[in-house]
């Protein structure tokens, strides 16, 4: 089961890298999970493992060469939250007699032992080099693992109300250290990013900014159940990711003889293994939205962030997917700055964004008078490359885009843009189509995107019964460039020979030199297609999500279901076509679906009474260049041959 496992933890250190796993299912990851190393046939042990831990070798740095400090001082030890939980930190102190402003990283991969004998060996969550930059700025840099992760003491329970409340406690207790000017801040991405939502939700008084990336708000529609269809893949692999976070820890501890962490990080470990808190089988146990799902929506809870925010999304995030629960939208618009890029989990890297980054931390957490204020606070990335590496640090960080668009607010004005679906595979401009309804099989996955490890990313292969299993519809020659940004509906009427179907929406782009470019894709059970209509709008279909809001389909009536196709934004130039597929889920990047198995017929239809339409928003005075990038340039936008060209 475990063959796939052939990448290094360069490739998966990060929260999206755990594609590992991909193929497999949680309840085999849970079975495995649940018996003792020696009862894993087939899976051979990491050498040097400590008793009751089970990984594969793939997680195995002890090979990686070690760097040279770049601190003048090291502190670790435990603070106690609110609550009497002892949380373990580890802060690094820049050259200079201090006070230093402190900027923290706060989840429950590894950062209580930043500095440590892991870390040191690059064997970290987050980025090393970015800690670098910080201490090179003036910054303390202050690590802290949430409760019941690393060396920290309390249970596990992943972004549960204490994961903001002991965040303030460790923005606060950071402030009254000698070695502190009382002002903090907090950077980085993935769960470093939710962590800084999270906290600042709580409103420590001393914390000044927040610069969040790549984040969760409302787990369930953001990653575990896209559109309503169970993504497990991705939180399958993630679970032996965030173990390998923990045997890091331990790692350091061990070679620092700190033996209270070392048995706090077995006792984690062996607690995390625990039904009650391991997060695979919890998912099952709660397979629709309930009081448990409720808990962990920080989503609820970000009115009350008050500090400025620099927040940054990658469109084709293979991790969190960019969309974030759209929290920004929640925040004082005056407060916020966006980034947004084409690209992967881990673009929070990339040199570029780093200026600003510390331009940001500068002027709120220094108080430096650099004008920041003054930027736009849109800035969106269009056609993102990088250098050739083997390295993914190095990709990430090279990363830069092919030119750029700025709007001064944070929700810029857009022109919706309708395409109708029509008979004969067309995508019109002109209003409704006609026609008899299309069919196509299900369940035929449509091809995966973005998977693997590979520096250049890729379509997978086309299902051998591809024809018969998706259906297709595509523009005529585009006469203008079309810009398009934010998320996008396709408004579809469907009906099915069974009770449900699940939908995978794919958009592309059809180039004049016959190569299809991958845009975006948006899922849907169409069981779940009820609407919010309090937070839904025309570009933005928001289901209700809820066990009584669940309505089966009568086969052969038509249905309206909304897909959400997932913020982006992209130039589609004069001459080429837009393209719409419609399939069956697939693994794309790092999520992987358990979409239903009852064969079926699945019917697309587009006449005047059932309008099947793709809506897109569209900015508006935008001088694209015409120079196209160059196929698989652009970061996370894979290239292939056009499958219907004649």
């Amino acid at each position: 089961m475990l063959n796939n496992l052939s990448r290094s933890l360069q490739s998966s250190r990060r929260l999206g890298i755990p594609l590992l796993l991909i193929g497999l299912s949680i309840s085999g990851a849970l079975a495995a999970s649940q018996v003792p190393a020696q009862a894993r046939a087939g899976v051979p042990a990491q050498p040097e493992l400590p008793a009751g831990w089970v990984l594969p070798p793939d997680f195995d740095r002890r090979n990686a060469p070690p760097m040279n400090s770049f601190w003048a001082r090291r502190l670790t030890g435990y603070f106690t939250a609110r609550d009497g939980t002892n949380l373990r930190y580890s802060v690094l102190l820049p050259k200079g007699r201090g006070p230093f402003p402190v900027i923290m990283n706060y989840s429950g991969y590894d950062p209580g032992a930043i500095g440590g004998a892991s870390y040191l060996r690059n064997d970290s969550a987050m980025s090393t080099s970015l800690d670098r930059t910080l201490l090179q700025h003036g910054y303390a840099v202050m690590g802290v693992n949430a409760r019941g992760t690393g060396c920290s003491e309390g249970e596990f329970d992943f972004l549960a109300r204490s994961y903001g409340t002991d965040g303030a406690d460790a923005v606060e207790w950071a402030a009254a250290q000698p070695w502190s000017t009382g002002a903090i801040g907090m950077a980085n991405w993935s769960w470093a990013g939710m962590s800084q939502v999270a906290t600042a939700s709580e409103r420590p008084p001393h914390l000044k900014a927040i610069a969040p990336g790549m984040v969760l708000t409302d787990p369930r529609l953001d990653s575990w159940a896209l559109g309503g269809v169970p993504s497990p893949g991705f939180i399958t692999g993630w679970w032996d990711f965030l173990h390998s976070r923990w045997l890091a820890v331990r790692k350091s501890a061990a070679a620092e003889h700190d033996d209270r962490c070392a048995a706090q990080a077995d006792l984690n470990y062996a607690h995390a293994e625990e039904p009650e808190h391991h997060l695979p089988t919890l998912l099952m146990r709660h397979p629709l939205r309930d009081e448990w799902h409720h808990q962990r929506v920080i989503l609820d809870r970000v009115r009350s962030i008050q500090v400025p925010v620099l927040s940054v999304e990658a469109f084709q995030d293979e991790a969190t997917t960019a969309r974030g629960g759209y929290y920004q939208l929640r925040l004082d618009p005056s407060r916020v700055w966006i980034l947004q890029t084409s690209g992967d989990h881990d673009l929070y890297e990339s040199l570029r964004f780093r200026g600003t980054l510390l331009a940001f931390l500068d002027h709120f957490v220094k108080g430096t008078a650099n004008g920041f204020e003054q930027r736009p606070h849109l800035e969106i990335w269009q056609e993102t490359t990088t250098t050739a590496s083997s390295d993914q640090h190095t990709r990430d960080e090279q990363a830069v885009p092919s030119w750029v668009i700025t709007r001064p607010n944070v929700s810029p004005e857009l022109q919706r843009l309708s395409f109708w679906l029509n008979q004969h595979g067309e995508l019109q401009m002109q209003g409704p189509g006609l026609g008899k309804p299309d069919e196509y099989a299900f369940p035929v996955p449509g091809p995966t995107v973005d998977t693997g490890f590979a520096a250049a990313k890729a379509w997978g292969p086309m299902s051998p019964d591809w024809r018969t299993g998706s259906v297709a519809y595509t523009s005529t020659p585009l006469t203008a460039d079309i810009v398009t940004d934010g998320p996008a509906s396709l408004d579809l009427w469907l009906s099915t020979t069974v009770s449900d179907a699940d939908v995978q929406a794919t958009l592309t782009e059809i180039r004049p030199d016959g190569q299809e470019r991958y845009v975006q894709r948006g899922w849907l059970r169409m069981s779940a297609r009820a609407l919010d209509t309090s937070q839904s709008t025309e570009l933005r279909p928001i289901l209700l999500d809820t066990p009584g809001s669940i309505r089966a389909l009568t086969p052969g009536v038509p249905v309206l279901g909304r897909v959400e196709l997932t913020k982006f934004s992209y130039a589609f130039r004069r001459g080429s076509r837009i393209r719409i597929w419609i399939d069956t889920p697939s693994a794309t990047g790092g999520n992987d679906f358990n979409h239903l198995s009852i064969r079926s017929m699945n019917s697309v239809w587009h006449d005047a009474g059932h309008p099947s339409r793709l809506v897109l928003g569209v900015l508006s005075d935008v001088k694209v260049p015409a120079q196209r990038a160059a196929c698989d340039a652009v970061v996370m936008q894979p290239c292939r041959r056009d499958p219907l060209a004649p």
